[in-house]
C-alpha cells in the first residue's frame, strides 16, 4: 500500500465565517475500497464496573455516554470524526513524527475521537478526555483493513464547539495542545511550519525542509499581496522575509545560487555526473548559525532568540502596511527583501 495522504481538518469563527457560524469541516484520506457508514448513538446509562470495548482493547466505562453521530470505516469501533448532542465536533489524521507509532494493540486515534464526543460536553472537556485515556491506555494498532501489514500512525485532532477551538497532537502518550482564540495569522502559520513533532517540518535522515514561504493574499485589491520566504532550510531555524510585488524590486544575489551555464552538470549528457556547490550567500551563512545552534546549546539560544526578533521586527512591519489607509510607496518597499537578506548575513557574521 502507498504511503497514506494526509487527511485535511479546518475550522473558521466569526468574522472570516458567515453569519456568526462556527464552520468545522474535514475530507478523511482512507483506503479507496474502504466502506465508511454514517451511525447514530443515543445517550446511554452504564452499570458501574461495566467495560466498553473499542477497537482493540476494553476500557473502563463511564456512568453516563452523549448521544453522538459518527462517520467511520465500518469495520473499527471509533470514528475519523463526528458530533455529539451538546455541540462538540471532532476531527483526527494521521501525523509522522520522529518516533515510530507502537503496533501494539492499543486505543486507535479514532476510538480516541468517539471516546472523546461520548463523554465530553465542550471541547475543553472532550481534550481532556482524550489526554487521559491516552496517558492510561496509550495509542497502537492497524489503521487499516490489511492483514499483510501493520500500517500505525499518531494522532492529531481538531476539537471545536460554538466557543472555542483545541488542536491535540499526540506521540506515543506524549500530547500537546494549543486553543485557537482567533483567526489563522502569518505568525500561526509560520508557527505550524515550523512544527517538527507533527512532521509538517520534515528533518529527517534523508528529507528535510529545504525552504518555506508563507502568502499574504487580502482581498482588498488596494492592499499588497505580501510574501514570506526563508530561502533557507529548516523554518524552524531560519527567518522568513517579506517579499512584495513593486514595479523595481532591487534583485538579490546574495539569495541566488551561482550560474554555471553551459557547464551545469543538469544541462549535460549524461546528467548529474557532478554535483557542484550552489550554495548562495545566504545559505553559507545560515549553515553557520546552524552549526552554532546545534553545537552550542547557550549561544544557539540566544542566536534563536535574536532571529526571531529580526522576523518579529519584520511582521510587525508588514502589518502596519496592510492596516495603512495610505498608498504603497513602491520606493519603500522594492529593496524590502533585499535589505532583510542582507541584515541577516550581517547578522551571522
Amino acid at each position: 500500500m502507498a504511503v497514506a495522504p494526509p487527511s485535511y481538518c479546518f475550522v473558521a469563527f466569526p468574522p472570516r465565517a458567515k453569519d456568526g457560524l462556527v464552520v468545522f469541516g474535514k475530507n478523511s484520506a482512507r483506503p479507496r475500497d474502504e466502506v465508511q457508514e454514517v451511525v447514530y448513538f443515543s445517550a446511554a446509562d452504564h452499570e458501574p464496573d461495566s467495560k466498553v470495548e473499542c477497537t482493540y482493547i476494553s476500557i473502563d466505562q463511564v456512568p453516563r455516554t452523549h448521544a453522538i453521530v459518527l462517520s467511520r470505516p465500518a469495520w473499527l469501533w471509533g470514528a475519523e470524526m463526528g458530533a455529539n448532542e451538546h455541540g462538540v465536533c471532532i476531527a483526527n489524521e494521521a501525523i509522522n513524527a520522529r518516533e515510530p507509532a507502537a503496533e501494539t494493540e492499543a486505543l486507535l486515534g479514532m476510538d480516541l475521537v468517539r471516546l472523546g464526543l461520548e463523554r465530553g460536553t465542550t471541547a475543553k472537556e472532550a481534550l481532556d478526555v482524550i489526554v487521559a485515556l491516552l496517558e492510561e491506555h496509550g495509542q497502537g494498532g492497524n489503521y487499516y483493513e490489511d492483514a499483510h501489514a501493520c500500517h500505525s500512525f499518531q494522532s492529531a485532532y481538531l476539537i471545536v464547539d460554538r466557543e472555542e477551538a483545541w488542536v491535540l497532537e499526540t506521540v506515543g502518550k506524549y500530547w500537546a495542545a494549543e486553543q485557537i482564540t482567533e483567526s489563522i495569522t502569518v505568525q500561526t502559520m509560520i508557527d505550524i511550519l515550523r512544527d517538527k513533532a507533527s512532521g509538517v517540518c520534515i528533518d529527517s535522515e534523508s528529507f528535510l525542509t529545504t525552504a518555506s514561504v508563507v502568502s499574504v493574499l487580502p482581498q482588498n485589491r488596494s492592499s499588497p499581496c505580501i510574501h514570506y520566504f526563508t530561502g533557507t532550510p529548516d523554518p524552524s531555524r531560519s527567518i522568513f522575509k517579506p517579499f512584495i510585488f513593486v514595479d523595481d524590486v532591487k534583485l538579490v544575489p546574495k539569495a541566488q545560487s551561482p550560474c554555471f551555464g553551459d557547464d551545469d552538470p543538469a544541462k549535460k549528457e549524461p546528467r548529474f555526473q557532478e554535483k557542484p556547490d550552489r550554495r548562495h550567500e545566504l545559505y553559507k551563512a545560515h549553515q553557520w548559525a546552524r552549526a552554532v545552534i546545534e553545537s552550542d546549546q547557550e549561544q544557539g539560544r540566544k542566536l534563536r532568540k535574536t532571529m526571531l526578533e529580526l522576523e518579529k521586527q519584520g511582521l510587525e512591519a508588514m502589518e502596519e502596511i496592510l492596516t495603512s489607509s495610505d498608498p504603497l510607496d513602491p520606493t519603500e518597499v522594492g529593496d524590502l527583501f533585499y535589505d532583510c537578506v542582507d541584515t541577516e548575513i550581517k547578522f551571522f557574521k
